[in-house]
């Protein structure tokens, strides 16, 4: 029996410390993945979303976490959304097989609208993002990207600090150490936001813009 405040399941801890292989490459930290209890998200989930590409990508796009489509298929940014940022970073000169994509969060969060029970996006919490940052830090560590494009609030919360906006920043080039390592990171707008925009051919061509600078770092 648990003692007094100590934790009565593994989700219980919000770490997926105890989950994440000590060896292996990219497999294994997917399959891995697919077994992770490190919080409570994955109660409600379909599957874990892990990130997808090769280790060998210059660039990682890290969003924020899988929305209905990407938790019903298993793959990140497969969504609207993700459709967006192919066409953003084609039209930017980054080529999207060439990036690997993934989330601050590896399930999606929900809130189930009556009375069709429809799924609705809700964004994870801090202390989520921080269970999951263990995925994370082993995602960046195999494949040592040259650049970290952050897509939105939440991922560069989880990667940057709890103090973070994107809009002082969002197009600027930064130097930070992340997980123990200097990375890159150019902060932008995540791409769910572009189509919740009014103007959303005026959203969309700010994230061309700041994905162009992207693609100048790495030419």
């Amino acid at each position: 029996m648990p003692g007094p405040g100590e934790p009565t399941a593994p989700e219980d801890a919000y770490t997926a410390e105890p989950f994440v292989p000590a060896r292996g490459g990219l497999a294994a930290l997917r399959r891995a993945a697919a077994g992770c209890r490190g919080c409570p998200l994955h109660r409600d989930a379909t599957q874990t979303v892990f990130g997808q590409g090769t280790r060998d990508a210059r660039v990682m796009l890290v969003g924020e976490q899988p929305g209905d489509q990407e938790d019903r298929q298993g793959r990140p940014f497969v969504g609207p959304a993700g459709r967006l940022l192919d066409r953003a970073l084609a039209e930017a000169g980054i080529d999207p097989a060439e990036a690997y994509v993934t989330n601050a969060v590896k399930h999606f969060k929900f809130t189930r609208a009556e009375p069709r029970g429809r799924r609705i996006h809700k964004a994870p919490s801090l202390r989520e993002a921080a269970a999951c940052g263990p995925w994370l830090a082993a995602e960046l560590a195999l494949v040592e990207p040259e650049l970290i494009v952050v897509l939105g609030a939440t991922a560069g919360k989880a990667l940057l600090g709890s103090s973070f906006r994107v809009g002082g920043v969002r197009g600027t080039l930064l130097e930070r150490e992340i997980h123990g390592r200097p990375e890159r990171l150019l902060p932008t707008v995540h791409p769910s936001s572009v189509l919740r925009a009014d103007d959303r051919e005026g959203a969309f061509q700010g994230l061309v813009a700041d994905l162009k600078v992207a693609a100048r770092t790495l030419s």
